[in-house]
Parts: structure tokens; sequence; C-alpha cells
């Protein structure tokens, strides 16, 4: 079996975040054995969405209380091979930016947030 590498986020509702990643991302669902779990993959990645819950798991909540919660700025990053037409596919789809395209050294990139406000970003390389 390749080597994969596992991301996970965690979201509100595994059901909206499974539409998002699955219909708008290209992500597979290779498992969704709970209402509070799935996971998904695209190539390498694995990416596990967990919805905080008292019945374990990534969403329980820490010894000291806290509750695991989305959002943040850590992201998994996406390579794509034409920026401008994945933004304005999913700009059609509704789907909120943080930003729009920016220029850095390596490339372009943009930031989208999931149903749950977990960022995304797409990259394509210079």
């Amino acid at each position: 079996m390749p080597e994969t590498v596992l991301v996970r986020y965690i979201v509100h509702d595994v059901d909206a975040a499974i539409e998002f990643y699955a219909g708008l991302l290209g992500f597979e669902v290779v498992m969704h054995p709970a209402e509070t779990f799935a996971m998904l993959g695209r190539g390498a990645l694995r990416l596990a969405l967990s919805a905080p819950s008292g019945i374990g798991g990534g969403g329980q909540a820490m010894p000291d209380g806290r509750v695991p919660e989305p959002g943040g700025w850590n992201r998994i990053s996406l390579q794509v091979d034409d920026i401008e037409a994945e933004v304005a596919r999913l700009d059609e789809a509704g789907v909120p930016f943080r930003n729009t395209i920016v220029t850095g050294v390596g490339g372009k990139q943009v930031l989208v947030d999931d149903p749950s406000g977990n960022p995304v970003e797409l990259f394509q390389f210079t």
C-alpha cells in the first residue's frame, strides 16, 4: 500500500464536509462509519473529519475541558493546474474565500473555507 499522510479536521457537520470535499475538491469517501466521523482520500492524503462529541475519538473534549473546534489558519494545500478556473468554479458554487489569488515566490494561492470554516489552500506552482 502506498504511504499516506493523515490530516484531521474538526468539522461541525461531517455530511456537509463530505459534500464539500468530495463534491467540489475531488476527494473520495474512504469510510463513513459514524455520524461524527469520516475519512476521505485524495492521492496520498487521507483527511479525517471529526465532529465534536462526547463519544470519544478526535472530537472529544480534552482533560482540561477544552473542546476541539473548526477554524484557525493551519491548512491543507491542494495543488491545482489552473487556479483562476478553480476560483471561478468554486465561486459559482458559492464557496466562501478568505482572500483573492495572491502570487508568491513559488506560485499562486488562494484560501477557501470548508462548511465549518476550516481553511483549504489551493496552490498553483509557477
